[in-house]
């Protein structure tokens, strides 16, 4: 169902702190209702901050679909892995304070922690929780969080040790979310606070983050909060229910504004200087989290209309992502949340900082209106960017198309099931994620997750052994292929899952899961 745009739409674009629109963004209403209707994007908020100033704070259509609040300045949405900037500097205040050091090794601090390699879980370092290089996975064990478990944070560290490497230890990167627990425990463990308190305390409230909140569990009654949006089966715009990482905060949980963004980038622009001119780090601090740990490999560009963005390097620090730009170093972090997408990028040679916040899963939105708001600053040719990531966009459903299209060129159509239903029925055990179970009335199968209330669906036969799992939650667009292989006598062995379709989020890690029968 596409978006549409009516005139009470456009009315609907807010200012909170600027009175005018600087010359550089004239062009900047008409570009982001542009990405809106792209992108069906029901609501987008923009912060420019440019020379310790902030020169732009703005909100463009709804915080809901079909309803007239508009978005605003202070409109609060989830910023996801934004937050690990904050987890970041959080760990480097501790340093600061001389209570660790970011070369510590984790057990020196968490005897109890665990990688599933001895010698990985004796060198780990804090430094290394902070910079995807570890061995994990994409995205791995980032099921015992997405979508929200009944795990605790203490639980997921503890089950972390059983996640599988896949990669050599500080050989290359893989973006993890999993690491970013252990390191809110450590932050707890030797601050002595509740990590949200420390947040508040430390970084919050010296901000100026007066409407910042630790996570959608403390949204408070009469927030000025977005609501999130997801395609459901790829198609159906609708609104998604809120997401909460109490297991996991310090890698995606914290909701913030435009304006509370701006003041943020604010500090981070002047090397750790508050408004009052105190320090709530020292340069030191922030050059060592923006320098580059981890670098990655410089991908060649999905479509030709995305060359000019193409950078020369890439990499990732401690809780930014590095680049370049038109010849500048960027410094950046995107944020992915069920419904909600986001993206902070700050341009330090340039003193520039922007900040779009989205209530919808549509990350060429972001990427579009923020190369469009450097382009304006950094002069040259400008280009259509949200041309150039709408073609991307067509041409990433096209290739999910195609791959589908040969899934069912391969399948064996008319063949059945080597057990009748209530053979796979029984209790599964993964070793680190846990339990799911499945049952039936000799018509139909049920799968469900123990630990994740939402990952529960209906089994429909796709050839031989392997069935496909229809979630019944339709906006997690993660349905998946779940094979059956039998032992010598005809008794189910073992159960794998794969994600059918390649638009699937990552953190749906199904790959990575081995489940087996239970009594």
């Amino acid at each position: 169902m596409k978006f549409l745009i009516g005139g009470a739409m456009l009315l609907a674009c807010t200012t909170l702190a600027t009175a005018a629109t600087p010359p550089p963004l004239q062009d900047l209403d008409a570009t982001v209702e542009r990405v809106r209707a792209r992108f069906d994007v029901p609501g987008i908020a923009v912060a420019v901050v440019k020379d310790g100033k902030v020169v732009l704070e703005q909100g463009w259509g709804v915080r809901e679909q079909g309803r007239p609040e508009p978005v605003q300045a202070d409109t609060l949405f989830a910023i996801a892995s934004n937050t690990k900037a904050f987890t970041a500097l959080s760990l480097n205040l501790l340093a600061e304070q001389g209570l660790l050091k970011m070369d510590d090794r984790v057990v020196d601090h968490l005897p109890s922690f665990r990688m599933s390699d001895p010698f990985v879980t004796q060198q780990m370092t804090l430094r290394d929780l902070l910079s995807h290089r570890s061995g994990l996975g994409l995205g791995a064990g980032d099921l015992l969080f997405w979508p929200t478990t009944t795990y605790s944070n203490a639980e997921v560290v503890e089950r972390l040790g059983r996640v599988p490497l896949k990669g050599g230890f500080r050989e290359r990167y893989a973006y993890d979310n999993i690491l970013y627990a252990v390191a809110q425990q450590v932050i707890e463990k030797v601050s002595g606070q509740s990590y949200q308190a420390f947040l508040q305390q430390r970084i919050f409230d010296k901000v100026g983050m007066a409407g910042t909140r630790y996570n959608a569990d403390h949204l408070r009654a009469g927030d000025n909060a977005a609501v999130g949006h997801a395609k459901f089966d790829f198609t159906d715009l609708r609104t998604v229910a809120p997401l909460t990482w109490q297991n996991n905060a310090g890698a995606g949980g914290i909701y913030s504004s435009v304006h509370d963004m701006a003041r943020w980038m604010q500090v981070q622009l002047a090397q750790g200087q508050l408004a009052d001119g105190s320090a709530l780090f020292t340069a030191k601090s922030q050059q060592q989290m923006w320098q580059m740990i981890t670098p990655q490999v410089v991908a060649e560009p999905a479509v030709p209309e995305l060359a000019p963005a193409r950078p020369n390097f890439a990499g990732y620090a401690e809780g930014w992502s590095l680049s370049d730009f038109r010849g500048r170093k960027l410094v950046w972090h995107t944020g992915g949340w069920p419904g909600m997408v986001s993206r902070v990028t700050l341009v330090p040679g340039e003193n520039l900082g922007v900040v779009v916040l989205t209530n919808q899963e549509a990350g060429a939105a972001f990427n579009a209106i923020t190369l469009s708001v450097l382009d304006a600053y950094l002069g040259g040719e400008r280009h259509d960017w949200v041309e150039a990531y709408g073609k991307a966009v067509d041409k990433g459903r096209d290739k999910a198309d195609a791959a589908w299209a040969r899934h069912q060129a391969a399948r064996t159509t008319g063949s059945t099931p080597s057990l009748p239903l209530k053979g796979y029925a029984g209790r599964y055990r993964d070793r680190w994620y846990g339990d799911m179970h499945i049952t039936g009335n000799g018509k139909a199968l049920r799968l469900q997750f123990d630990k994740t209330a939402q990952l529960v669906g209906t089994l429909e036969h796709w050839q031989h052994d392997t069935f496909i799992v229809r979630w019944d939650d339709r906006s997690l667009n993660a349905d998946a292929f779940v094979n059956f292989s039998l032992d010598p006598d005809g008794k189910v062995r073992e159960v794998r899952l794969q994600a059918i379709s390649e638009l699937t989020d990552f953190s749906f890690d199904f790959q990575d899961l081995l489940f087996v029968p239970q009594g």
